[in-house]
């Protein structure tokens, strides 16, 4: 059965635009055994099946690799991942993009200190975990601030807005195109591109939203 999910997940990855090489297929194997195993004991998250593991956690995260790295051109990145629950999809991300240094907040404190622990078995420098609610944190600034599941997007980035770097930007991954949430933003941040996510093997719509303040548009 591992072996059959690794080929999904490195078939998936490569539909995606994002190709695995033999470290990060096994090492995003170890992450969900790890996410399943503690899920038992601790309710990280609803899905517990592999197979939908698979599909709705790890390739829905990796689904926005491909947009990150055209963003940032494959430059050294700091990553802020704002209730990332079990490492989703901050604990993807810094196994896909080696080169962003990640951070994953969460207020729950089982959450953290399983993306800490993941961070020490599969020997990731560059994934830390922080316990605080987002707009307590203080961890400096972020060239990049992302949610899956966190809120809507005028609270996400109100939330967040003092994490933000100079030139930085939110990235927010939703399901439908949030019309009314972007009509709720305030008027100095601009929604400046919106990127529609193909996720193998999950029928559901899935986009991701970038936003800046409006005065770092050119």
């Amino acid at each position: 059965m591992a072996t059959t999910e690794l080929a999904r997940l490195q078939a998936g990855a490569s539909q995606i635009g994002c190709p695995l090489d033999v470290w990060q297929g096994d090492q995003l194997m170890a992450y969900m055994a790890l996410l399943a195993k503690w899920n038992r004991v601790y309710n990280l998250t609803a899905v517990r099946e592999p197979a939908e593991m698979l599909t709705q956690h790890l390739l829905d995260s990796m689904s926005i690799a491909p947009p990150l790295r055209r963003h940032t051109g494959g430059a050294a990145a700091r990553l802020l991942d704002v209730g990332s629950g079990g490492g989703l999809p901050g604990v993807v991300l810094a196994l896909v993009m080696p080169e962003l240094d990640v951070t994953c907040v969460d207020a729950v404190a089982k959450k953290t200190s399983f993306i800490q622990q993941v961070a020490l078995e599969l020997r990731l420098p560059n994934l830390h975990a922080a316990h605080s609610r987002v707009e307590s944190l203080n961890a400096g600034a972020f060239d990049i601030v992302v949610s899956r599941a966190f809120a809507s997007l005028a609270d996400f980035t109100r939330l967040t807005r003092h994490h933000l770097a100079p030139a930085g930007v939110w990235l927010a991954m939703k399901g439908r195109h949030p019309d009314d949430e972007i009509a709720a933003l305030p008027a100095d941040l601009n929604v400046f591109h919106v990127e529609q996510l193909d996720v193998p093997g999950l029928a559901a719509e899935r986009c991701a939203l970038w936003i800046r303040p409006s005065q770092d548009t050119p």
